[in-house]
């Protein structure tokens, strides 16, 4: 692709070009070929190269035009050389790539011909390739690699805009613009580009780009889209009769609503209540009102009711069904509750059934469907309303459900299949109610099912038809098969397997159910050909071993590759450290510059000048923090990295290069060196990093603030655009944001954090949240709550994670009915401190009675609150389902004495023993499988320990655990001494169970495939046993995994051998390297690697290469 590219120009001046002394050129040479030269001498190719591909366009392009380019060349004495012409044109071209800024300054200089013949050839031509002559010219090459090279399409955007309206009609501006945005992330649309948007465009013009505008919405920042909005109302105010307008009329119609589109989120409530009723009356009349309305999904309450308000007032019934349906979101905030009948209530829930699209305020929404339920069942009851109550049944409680009938339940499947939201209590019991109608679980009610699939017992699963089964996993559970627990994906791998040949069965089982094939029954089938692992996902030591296996049986790797091609994730540190050895051993002039990282740090050296940019670029494009764990590695890394930078990064284009390495930009580089203008840009991209030091978010919060002035006088989109970034600033500041933003705070701690928003952040917004909040508070009667306000179900759901700033009387006092409707949420919340969990715990018991008649569904709903049960109240529950005990095993906080009870509570209430217990009880017991004393595990069966090995290979177990686990383990896969690379990753922590002599005795090669946790289990007195050789080949992730006690106890020798580690070096190859000052970094494609097609990475190479290790 880069090569030709880099050549193709080269090829169209010189194929079959010879001395050609003595013509007359400048005769023979057709004017716009003669023009083409004279800006090549100027050193003008890309000028030159757009004048040739227009001439060809309109000329008949024959063999002895080279001849007669390079006789004028002569003629002009102008002597080139082939060499010294393909160097001059090689090196244009790789800045032009690599630099940006010069693409965009030699694109401005291009006259409005040579402009509209850029464009044809890069976004009208539906050519992959273009031909003069015998030349052909690569054009998907050159399209592929413009758009791709950082700053690419934020060039292409830019000289669009400049040069595209006077060039072209509008039209086609609007195209080209539109391919550009649409392949981009659109970060480079900021205001004051969009700011300098043209504002005289013709009608339809316009309308074709806002439509372009509005596809974007969601891509562009909370700045932009209000930024777009302003451009919007100037045309359209403009497009108005300006001496119409007064103070009481408003410039908005109802075609400029339809404009407007979800942009008109950002009109002022004034500005709404002004629209003329005519125009309100004609938008709502239009057939695609409803599609627009559908879209609002960031409108505030406040507007929507404006809209409702003058909707009404047009003259629609908002009690009329038809107005109804045309409401889109707004009905998410109808408020004209006063003698509404059932059917109109039932209507609305239908419609609202789309709410759970807005962005916030579910609180409300939530509340609202309470109160339109109420009135739905008005005289009816539940069993007879089920079906018509839509999304809103969500709302009811795990009683309400429990006494519906099975018949109901079957009757409302229909509806209820198409509710997302569902707790998981309440899954098992319309899965249950829907089964017991049902009577026998076939593939056709379980497509009947929808999310409600995942409430399946285990057993049923098991019990199923083998046939109907493998039909169900490749139908609607493939659907939902990730949120099936460890039981079930169990039960139905077993049934699947123990029922009809292996190979027939793992060819049935599709995608995630794959990963669940034990590696010690695939070891059983030698007859797998490569179409086993199409559409199947793997995990590693899967793909180690069906890639050993399969390799021997195909003489085309290209076609093995293809078929692990969703497997990338698979990749290791190790992986990619061999796969840059790989390289060098090959050819070090090939290697990829972000490979030069994970090799010895002396291979840096190379990399100045011309070399850094291309260095930037591509490891820019990677996850620094997952390629290079050892911190003294990577800082020697990120020396280098600022050495490219010199200190600074002065525009946006320097931010588009550094890509995933800004969130590795030193503080000082921060605070001094990103200039203000690449700062709004650097701003955007921070967000999207993951492991920011204090020191780091300390700079990013004094250049925002530069940037976008005190907090106080923040707008709700700057809030919004800053993000995560909020919770830096002070209890102040941050109380502040929360009484004039009060959901924008709240989405930014609903959306922003992967886990729990950080504990200063939550305390600041607490009291703010909770005092914006207007709502019926109730308090337990049977308790003293005198002078305590309750938390009510609005708080509750508004505050999320900041519910741990209630103080444990507060909780106390929650009412029965509160309580009920949320413990379900309650039970997520990850910050509740031990008294709040056991306040909750007490509240459970007083709502639900005694322990031991508490449902499944109870115990389920608990969440996080069941961590607050002691040992003995665990043993007074009923635990005699695998199910419920999955669901506890979900938890991760058990103490040793808490496993233990549910441990034995399983066995006592389910009437088993150890050795009874199938694979799928091992899966449902989880990490609660480490409470079992070594007596019981060495009575666990061989072959249904092996179909969980890998799961169990997950746990932290103790160490005198894990060494009876790795007995067992023996029993499956024979001696330790004997397990490969395949057995060692597949068996996970347990690994770490094998006594001196048997680490002693491993081969050096499986080293690098122990999974890192298993490393950090070794015991200090057995890691220091590993041989330096050992050592040396655990590879970097593993290397970097030893802890400080493992490693105070190993000599010299093995330090400087887990140093090599660390470095990425190869002591089996290190008879290969030379000076580190010879490397010559390039951006070509390593010659093994060059004939996978396009859409395969060196990523995919490097998952399957050998490392030689002698």
């Amino acid at each position: 692709m880069s090569k030709n590219l880099k050549i193709c120009f080269l090829l169209i001046l010189m194929n079959h070009a010879g001395t050609a002394s003595g013509q007359k050129s400048d005769k023979d040479l057709p004017p716009l070929l003669q023009k083409a030269a004279e800006e090549v001498i100027a050193g003008k190719y890309l000028h030159a190269f757009l004048d040739i591909l227009h001439f060809q366009g309109t000329n008949v392009w024959t063999t002895d035009m080279p001849k007669k380019i390079m006789a004028y060349f002569h003629a002009q004495n102008v002597i080139f050389t082939i060499s010294s012409l393909q160097m001059s044109i090689k090196n244009y071209l790789e800045n032009l790539l690599y630099q940006p800024k010069q693409l965009l300054s030699d694109f401005q200089q291009i006259n409005h011909q040579q402009f509209q013949t850029a464009v044809k050839y890069l976004f009208r031509s539906k050519k992959n390739h273009f031909e003069l002559g015998n030349i052909v010219i690569d054009l998907d090459g050159i399209r592929e690699r413009i758009f791709q090279s950082p700053g690419g399409n934020r060039t292409l955007f830019l000289v669009t805009l400049e040069k595209c309206f006077p060039a072209l009609s509008s039209m086609e501006c609007v195209d080209i613009l539109s391919q550009v945005l649409r392949v981009s992330s659109v970060s480079y649309l900021q205001p004051d580009v969009i700011r300098s948007l043209p504002k005289d465009l013709p009608q339809d013009t316009f309308r074709n780009l806002s439509a372009v505008f509005k596809d974007l919405y969601d891509k562009t920042t909370a700045n932009a889209q209000r930024t777009l909005y302003d451009w919007m109302k100037q045309i359209l105010q403009k497009s108005c009769i300006t001496n119409e307008l007064n103070d009481s009329s408003s410039w908005v119609s109802a075609e400029n609503l339809w404009i407007l589109g979800r942009y008109m989120v950002h009109l002022p409530l004034e500005e709404i209540m002004k629209i003329s009723l005519n125009e309100m009356r004609l938008f709502i009349s239009y057939d695609n009102a409803t599609k627009q309305l559908d879209t609002v999904y960031d409108i505030t309450p406040e507007l929507a009711q404006a809209f409702l308000e003058r909707i009404n007032s047009s003259g629609f019934d908002l009690r009329n069904t038809s107005t109804i349906y045309r409401l889109g979101l707004l009905v998410c905030f109808y408020d004209n509750m006063e003698q509404m009948d059932a059917i109109v209530a039932q209507v609305l829930l239908h419609q609202m059934m789309k709410c759970n699209q807005l962005r916030g305020f579910q609180a409300d929404v939530y509340k609202l469907k309470a109160q339109l339920l109420d009135i739905a069942m008005q005289n009816q009851t539940l069993n007879d309303t089920l079906g018509s109550l839509s999304d809103a049944v969500v709302g009811l409680t795990s009683s309400q459900l429990d006494s519906l009938s099975p018949e109901a339940v079957h009757n409302a499947i229909s509806t209820l299949n198409q509710v997302s939201g569902w707790a998981k209590s309440q899954i098992m019991i319309l899965s249950s109610k829907y089964l017991t109608y049902e009577k026998v679980l076939s593939f056709y009610n379980i497509s009947q099912m929808g999310s409600l699939v995942t409430g399946i017992s285990t057993p049923s699963f098991y019990n199923m038809n083998p046939k109907e089964l493998s039909q169900v996993i490749r139908g609607t559970l493939s659907q939902y098969a990730s949120d099936l627990s460890p039981a079930q994906q169990q039960g139905i791998l077993t049934k699947m397997l123990a029922s009809r040949e292996l190979s027939s069965a793992v060819t049935d089982i599709q995608g995630a159910f794959f990963k669940e094939v034990c590696l010690s029954d695939l070891w059983k089938e030698t007859g797998f050909n490569s179409s086993i692992v199409k559409e199947k996902e793997l995990r590693k030591s899967q793909a180690l071993f069906l890639y050993e296996l399969l390799s021997k049986k195909t003489t085309a790797p290209a076609d093995l590759l293809r078929f692990f091609e969703k497997n990338l994730q698979l990749l290791s540190p190790y992986q990619v450290n061999c796969l840059a050895w790989k390289f060098w051993k090959t050819s070090n002039t090939s290697i990829p510059p972000f490979l030069l990282s994970v090799l010895p740090a002396q291979y840096l050296e190379s990399i100045s000048g011309t070399s850094c940019v291309p260095f930037l670029i591509s490891l820019g494009k990677t996850e620094l923090d997952l390629m290079i764990l050892d911190s003294h590695k990577k800082n020697t890394v990120l020396q280098k990295v600022q050495e490219c930078l010199n200190g600074s990064i002065s525009d946006e284009y320097d931010v588009d290069i550094l890509g995933n390495l800004i969130c590795h930009l030193p503080p000082a580089i921060i605070r001094d060196g990103i200039s203000l203008r690449a700062m709004a840009v650097a701003l955007h991209q921070f967000r999207f990093c993951r492991r920011l030091s204090h020191e780091q978010k300390t700079e990013i919060k004094y250049r925002f603030t530069e940037l976008y002035g005190t907090p106080k006088n923040w707008t709700a989109q700057t809030t919004q655009d800053i993000g995560p970034f909020v919770a830096l600033l002070s209890k102040d500041e941050l109380t502040v944001l929360a009484e004039k933003f009060p959901n924008t705070i709240l989405q930014i701690a609903k959306m922003a954090w992967s886990a729990s928003p950080p504990e200063e952040f939550l305390s600041a917004i607490f009291e703010p949240i909770r005092n914006s909040i207007n709502s019926i508070r109730t308090s337990d009667p049977t308790t003293d709550c005198t002078g305590i306000t309750a938390p009510s179900s609005d708080e509750i759901i508004k505050l999320a994670e900041a519910n741990a700033f209630w103080s444990v009387q507060e909780l106390q006092c929650l009412d029965t009915d509160t309580f009920t409707k949320n413990v379900e949420f309650l039970g997520t919340v990850m910050s509740f401190n031990r008294s709040q969990l056991i306040v909750l715990k007490e509240k459970a018991k007083q709502v639900w009675g005694a322990l031991p008649g508490w449902k499944s569904y109870h115990i389920v709903s608990l969440g996080r609150i069941a961590l607050a049960l002691s040992g003995r109240e665990i043993e007074a529950l009923d635990l005699s389902s695998v199910d419920t005990v999955a669901a506890l095993s979900q938890q991760t906080e058990w103490t040793l004495v808490q496993a233990k009870s549910i441990l034995q509570g399983f066995l006592q209430h389910s009437g088993q023993t150890v050795y009874g217990l199938k694979s799928f009880d091992l899966a449902g017991l989880g990490a609660n499988l480490c409470a079992l004393n070594t007596t019981d595990i060495k009575t666990i069966k061989a072959t249904e320990f092996s179909a969980v090995i890998a799961r169990v290979g997950l746990l932290p177990c103790s160490t005198p655990v894990l060494e009876e686990f790795k007995k067992v383990a023996e029993s499956v896969f024979g001696i330790a001494a004997g397990w490969n690379s395949s057995i060692i990753h597949e068996i996970g922590t347990i690994a770490a169970g094998l006594n001196e002599r048997e680490f002693t005795a491993l081969d050096k090669d499986v080293m690098p495939y122990f999974q890192p946790a298993a490393i950090r289990h070794i015991p200090d007195e057995v890691f220091k046993v590993l041989s330096p050789e050992q050592i040396a080949n655990l590879g970097p992730e593993n290397a970097a995994m030893v802890t400080e006690s493992q490693r105070n106890l190993l000599n010299a020798l093995q330090l400087q051998s887990l140093q090599l580690a660390l470095d990425g070096a190869r002591t089996s190859v290190q008879d290969t390297q030379t000076n580190a000052s010879t490397i010559q970094s390039t951006h070509t494609p390593a010659s093994n690697c060059a004939h996978f097609s396009s859409g395969f990475s060196i990523w995919l190479c490097a998952l399957y290469i050998l490392c030689p290790t002698s």
